[in-house]
């Protein structure tokens, strides 16, 4: 058995892992590289092999780090079946296709812009995939149940257990047979945090020969939820007394529908006033209307707030925003409106309008509620940038801005240690990914540590292990 790392290795974003099992060669995810200006070339160099010689693949969960790079994979050639769960599947239908809109209107503007500048030299840059590629490559998903094994190949079963992440995300449980011997390879996608709302705690798993484990917050420790939340009412009430708008960047899928169940909560329980929220995408808007399709995989307090909502619509002022005109007359509200809005790293889309209309008002707020790759807006606006470049033009940071570390979709370092000790014996072997190369080291020196395990290694992008 052969597992090579193509992303996610000393960084964060492009999770993709090859395995090979004797004839059988399948992936865990195909994700999407993202943040700064190296991650383009990455993605159109990153399935450098033949795409017709993969079988299937298993996905995690929808997020583009994990999944974006499906529909270049079948561009390729890939025919083979993308098994994940049936959440998963439904947000794939919403997200896959926006990702190749993205994908469109990028590689246009960066054609307009070459011919502007009378360069014609070079031919016209393609995107990495079209809108109907994403399409058409929904036909490979297979959608299957949580605990429910399966088996994509000959000497092959796969269970997907809840990972507590997002809507649908999985653990990845996979047992190898040989004619001599037995392995079990798990893979934990991206670990959620315990007690966080909505979503249930990721499953514990006893054992496993080979583990691959994410460390995105490795190195440090989350705030706890009653500090998060008084940091959250007083970014607030001060930005309102100020009267200014509170702004949210989030990703469409999964921290926008946990930071609207938050602002509810909060309303709920008397903590903040009545509230008009606005969500401003599309996106978000379809993936809130399937996370109530899968209400069910919700955690309880998730189910409570959710009929709250639809019973106080006088007291939460919840408003989805579709077309771009009703997301420019949002513009026109100076004050005492939440404004949630994709990008999550404010590196695209409508969080970036509504950043250049906000940023320069000192009345304003922002508040960043998840990870920010290194070489994003988002990522600056947490290290304390003083001015942002936001479509071409320098805008200058007088809001306030407010890291809320507590909403992370992401387990922290003890969450994730926790997790680890689950694990009734060590794995032969344990490889620590998805997380900067400093962190990741850092994680991986804390788990030799606390929990005794020798065999812990932080693999490099194109590495590949051999196993017996």
């Amino acid at each position: 058995m052969r597992l090579t790392f193509l992303g996610a290795a000393g960084e964060v974003t492009g999770s993709s892992f090859l395995i090979e099992h004797g004839t059988t060669r399948f992936l865990v995810d195909c994700g999407m590289f993202q943040g700064g200006r190296e991650a383009h070339g990455k993605n159109l160099s990153a399935l450098a092999f033949d795409a017709r010689s993969i079988d299937f693949v298993v996905l995690t969960h929808a997020h583009i780090d994990h999944s974006g790079l499906i529909p270049r994979l079948a561009a390729l050639g890939f025919r083979g079946p993308v098994w994940c769960t049936r959440a998963t599947a439904a947000l794939l239908e919403i997200m896959l296709p926006d990702s190749a809109h993205v994908q469109e209107a990028d590689a246009a503007w960066k054609n307009r812009r070459k011919h502007r500048s009378g360069r014609f030299a070079h031919a016209d840059l393609a995107p990495l995939y079209t809108v109907s590629q994403a399409q058409q490559c929904l036909a490979q998903l297979q959608a299957v149940e949580y605990d429910q094994p399966f088996a994509p190949a000959q000497g092959i079963s796969v269970t997907l257990r809840d990972a507590g992440h997002i809507l649908g995300s999985a653990i990845a449980e996979i047992i190898a047979k040989s004619q001599t011997a037995l392995r079990k390879l798990v893979f934990s996608g991206d670990l959620g945090q315990p007690g966080r709302p909505l979503m249930r705690d990721p499953t514990r798993i006893e054992e496993a020969d080979l583990l691959v484990v994410e460390s995105t917050y490795g190195n440090r420790l989350h705030r706890a939820p009653q500090s998060t939340e008084e940091e959250l009412v007083a970014a607030i009430h001060s930005a309102f007394g100020r009267g200014g708008n509170v702004v949210i960047p989030a990703f469409a899928v999964g921290r926008t529908q946990e930071v609207v169940h938050v602002l509810a909560d909060l309303v709920r329980r008397g903590r903040l006033p009545r509230l008009t929220v606005f969500v401003d995408s599309p996106m978000a808007a379809a993936a809130s209307a399937a996370t109530r399709r899968f209400n069910a995989l919700l955690d309880e307090e998730g189910q409570e707030v959710a009929r709250w909502i639809a019973r106080h619509k006088s007291q939460f002022n919840l408003r989805y925003t579709e077309s771009v005109r009703d997301s420019m007359a949002i513009n026109q509200v100076t004050g005492g409106a939440i404004i949630i809005a994709a990008s999550g790293m404010c590196n695209a889309g409508r969080i970036v309008h509504h950043l250049a209309h906000n940023l320069p008002r000192r009345q304003a707020a922002v508040l960043i509620t998840g990870f920010q790759a290194l070489g994003t807006p988002g990522r600056r606006l947490v290290d304390g940038a003083k001015e942002l470049i936001l479509h071409g033009e320098r805008v200058a940071v007088r809001a306030s801005v407010h890291t809320v570390g507590g909403l992370s979709a992401h387990a922290d370092q003890a969450a994730l240690l926790d997790w680890l000790s689950g694990f009734r014996r060590a794995p032969r072997q344990t490889f620590v990914v998805h997380g900067e190369a400093e962190t990741a080291a850092m994680f991986g020196d804390e788990i030799r540590a606390r929990l005794g395990w020798k065999t812990v290694q932080v693999p490099e992008r194109g590495a590949s292990f051999n196993f017996d």
